[in-house]
């Protein structure tokens, strides 16, 4: 009966913001959007803060949200981990692991209303400028991105240009904005009337169209050495996000894995990534 009742509720919410569209178009956008951008899981427990407390800790901000950053010190090259959705920090726990005993020198942080970071919704762009933050202080030679993590990376990277950034490394990274908005709006069977909304939304809040936001398209204005790794059998991103990638990201290597799924959290992903940093 839970899991019934769990597979009926999307639907059962799409059918409410729907009815409120005949009522206020921009009172269903903003619902559907907030619905959208705030995530259900992905803040700390009790068990990753034990693990967290080994690293120093800073506080930095933008626009009035705090960024939750992680250090661990090393004398060899910086690497910044950026994590995906609904996830923070503690997903790295067996990659910095292995990092720490090549001495890299490691910063992580935690997502908008992610982990111990401030905010109430989640998007991309918004990332991307913690990323930003994040890389001022620490100006790191890699950054390794999972999932939304490798998109909010690739955006930042595309705006900003950090001068000190010599490879990126994207996990299971997904590549159209649209498609991601396009699953969410089919989920909850959204009337055009909400989904031409959302989209107008969409132009208001952030300067461009849904299509705008694009992986491959912004991959084509980077210049740094790439690693992509996907598994073929990812049932969250499609391979062929990667494929798309990589195709425009200048001197990126495709790894495709199998059995691995969406997490690639595993010993020989990590393998592929120490080989990827050492050569």
């Amino acid at each position: 009966m839970k899991k019934k009742i769990e597979k009926a509720l999307p639907k059962i919410v799409g059918k409410l913001i729907n009815t409120s569209s005949y009522f206020s178009k921009t009172y269903a956008a903003n619902k559907a959007m907030t619905l959208f951008a705030t995530p259900r899981k992905g803040k700390v427990t009790p068990e990753q803060s034990v693990y967290l407390k080994s690293a120093d800790t800073l506080n930095m901000e933008h626009d009035g949200l705090n960024i939750a950053t992680y250090h661990w010190a090393g004398k060899g090259k910086t690497v910044l981990l950026v994590h995906g959705w609904e996830s923070n920090t503690a997903r790295w726990k067996n990659l910095i692991s292995v990092l720490q005993k090549h001495h890299y020198n490691i910063v992580s942080l935690d997502a908008p209303a992610h982990g111990n970071s401030g905010g109430d919704t989640f998007n991309a762009i918004l990332y991307a400028e913690f990323i930003h933050v994040v890389t001022q202080k620490f100006q790191p030679e890699i950054i390794i991105g999972h999932s939304v993590g490798g998109m909010a990376s690739i955006f930042f990277q595309k705006k900003h240009q950090l001068p000190s950034l010599k490879k990126m490394i994207l996990l299971g990274a997904p590549n159209e904005f649209t498609d991601i908005f396009e699953n969410y709006t089919s989920l909850l069977s959204y009337n055009s009337k909400v989904i031409n909304a959302l989209e107008d939304l969409i132009l208001k809040r952030f300067g461009a169209p849904a299509n705008t936001f694009s992986s491959a398209k912004h991959s084509t204005l980077i210049n740094v050495d790439g690693l992509i790794i996907h598994d073929k059998k990812d049932r969250i991103i499609p391979i062929n996000d990667s494929e798309a990638i990589h195709k425009n990201l200048k001197n990126s290597k495709l790894i495709q894995t199998t059995g691995y799924g969406h997490s690639l959290n595993n010993d020989v992903v990590h393998n592929h990534i120490l080989e990827f940093l050492k050569s």
